[in-house]
């Protein structure tokens, strides 16, 4: 064998040999004891998303002596927990703009202080917090849970279509807070963009706004005048003609709503495959409309 054959076999080993250190050298991977989580929630139109990881209480006690009365908690393990909001919030009556914050508490006995501040990078150095990076700090009372929760869980509650409760629970404690979106104004502003200024509004976005008006109890006579335009454009939609129906129901027409509970009634059996569960609704409504118009 010539020397350039062997000096190129030598180098051509090496190489290999060098490419395997690190992964001989790679660090092994184990199930860590406080597992990261993501949560996160639509609330109106507002996306809210919370990232922390969840210790479990094993056979400990929790508040009072694993988690300090009166001592800031990163609200977790590891990383410091983050929650992010895609728009301005209202939390607990204070005013938060849109972005990523750290959760901090201070639990005790009778009330816990929740402070969102700026800083999401601290983790166990909680007492590298600065108060001047605060967005909000907000009291709230904790209460005891149904069941011990062993693993600190949090998520969310009492969803409605502008708020929610961020629930905190670990072992048999839990403290929650309110976050309120900003629904009305977001919708409104669509509303005027894409029906009040539009010469010739999607039947689609009629029916969107009948159905917000229906359903946040504002002026009942305009959002039967859009949903009827909906559904002359779209007499094949049931669920439109449906919500045609309980507007009509809610106004007091109940001749109206039965009509249009009966052509609803229609085109759900006559839909691909048919929906038996708006023909029940409109059989329920039907009957609500004759009991209440006698």
């Amino acid at each position: 064998m010539s020397k350039h054959l062997l000096s190129f076999s030598t180098v051509v080993a090496t190489a290999v040999a060098l490419l395997a250190v690190p992964a001989a050298h790679a660090q092994i991977s184990t199930p860590q004891a406080s597992p990261k989580s993501t949560v996160m929630q639509r609330v109106g139109l507002t996306d809210i998303t919370v990232v922390y990881s969840r210790p479990s209480a094993k056979t400990r006690a929790i508040f009072g002596t694993v988690v300090p009365f009166g001592k800031r908690w990163r609200t977790g393990a590891n990383a410091t927990t983050s929650i992010k909001f895609s728009d301005d919030v209202t939390i607990e009556g204070k005013k938060v703009p849109a972005g990523e914050y750290g959760i901090y508490t201070i639990p005790n006995k009778a009330e816990w202080l929740v402070v969102l501040n700026k800083n999401t990078k601290l983790g166990a150095d909680v007492d590298g917090f600065k108060d001047d990076q605060d967005v909000a700090r907000f009291s709230v009372k904790p209460y005891k849970v149904a069941s011990k929760v062993e693993t600190f869980t949090i998520g969310f509650t009492d969803i409605t279509p502008a708020t929610a409760n961020v629930a905190m629970e670990w072992e048999m404690t839990g403290a929650k807070f309110k976050v309120t979106a900003d629904v009305e104004s977001k919708v409104m502003a669509q509303i005027d963009e894409k029906i009040t200024k539009n010469a010739t509004p999607a039947s689609g976005d009629l029916a969107s706004a009948a159905v917000y008006y229906y359903d946040n109890n504002k002026d009942l006579k305009q959002a039967l005048a859009w949903m009827e335009k909906a559904n002359a454009a779209e007499p094949t939609k049931f669920w439109n003609l449906n919500t045609e129906a309980k507007i009509r129901l809610k106004m007091k027409d109940y001749a109206g709503a039965t009509k249009a509970a009966e052509a609803s009634k229609k085109a759900a059996l006559a839909a691909t495959p048919p929906n038996g569960e708006y023909v029940k609704m409109n059989e329920e409504l039907m009957a609500e409309a004759k009991k209440m118009g006698k």
